[in-house]
C-alpha cells in the first residue's frame, strides 16, 4: 500500500506538521463554521461569539496564507515540474488543499473589512457562509483523497521512477511507527 504525498506530509516530523497543516487550522475553520451556525440565534447583546466568529476567521486566514506560501513552492512546484505526483489522486489531493486556503483568507480579508466593505451585513453574512461551504468542500475532497492508496489508480515506485528521466528520489513507503 502506498500514500499520496498530501498523507506522507501529515505523517513526518510527527507530531508538527500534523498539528501545523492540519490541527491549526482546521479547528480554527471548523470553530468559524460552528460560530456561524450559532450567530442567528445569538442574544444581540452578546457579541462573543461573533468576536470568536471574526478572530477564529482573520486567524485561519492567516494559517492558510502561511500554509500556502510553504505549500506552492516546497511541495506543488517540485512534484508538477519533476512529474511526481503518484497519479491523478495525489494531484487532487494536494490541489484540492492549496485551493482551500483561497475561501479562508477571503473570509479574513472579509473579516478586517479588506473586501466587501461597503455590503450590507446580511450580504457579508452570506459571503461568509458561500466561502465556508467552499473551504468545507474543497478541504474534504484533500483528505478524502489524501486518505487513497494512490495504487489503486496504477502507481507503483517502478513505473514513477522510469518515467522520469533524471533519477527521482523516492521517499520511504514503509512508514514505521514507534511506540514507546
Amino acid at each position: 500500500m502506498y500514500s499520496t504525498h498530501y498523507m506522507d506530509l501529515l505523517m513526518q516530523n510527527s507530531p508538527w506538521n500534523l498539528i501545523y497543516f492540519m490541527a491549526i487550522p482546521v479547528v480554527l475553520a471548523e470553530t468559524v463554521a460552528i460560530t456561524e451556525l450559532l450567530l442567528p440565534f445569538a442574544d444581540k447583546r452578546s457579541n462573543l461569539i461573533k468576536k470568536i466568529n471574526r478572530v477564529c476567521g482573520i486567524l485561519g486566514g492567516i494559517a492558510f496564507a502561511i500554509i500556502a506560501i510553504y505549500f506552492v513552492p516546497n511541495i506543488v512546484v517540485p512534484l508538477a515540474s519533476n512529474g511526481e505526483f503518484r497519479t491523478w489522486v495525489d494531484a487532487v489531493a494536494i490541489g484540492s488543499y492549496v485551493i482551500a486556503a483561497i475561501p479562508m483568507i477571503l473570509l479574513a480579508l472579509l473579516n478586517v473589512r479588506a473586501l466587501w466593505r461597503k455590503a450590507s451585513e446580511a450580504q457579508r453574512s452570506l459571503v461568509r457562509i458561500l466561502l465556508l461551504a467552499a473551504f468545507l468542500v474543497f478541504s474534504h475532497i484533500a483528505m478524502i483523497f489524501g486518505m487513497v492508496d494512490p495504487g489503486i489508480t496504477g502507481y507503483s515506485p517502478d513505473k514513477a521512477t522510469s518515467a522520469v528521466s533524471a533519477p527521482a528520489v523516492e521517499m520511504d513507503h514503509h512508514h514505521h511507527h514507534h511506540h514507546h
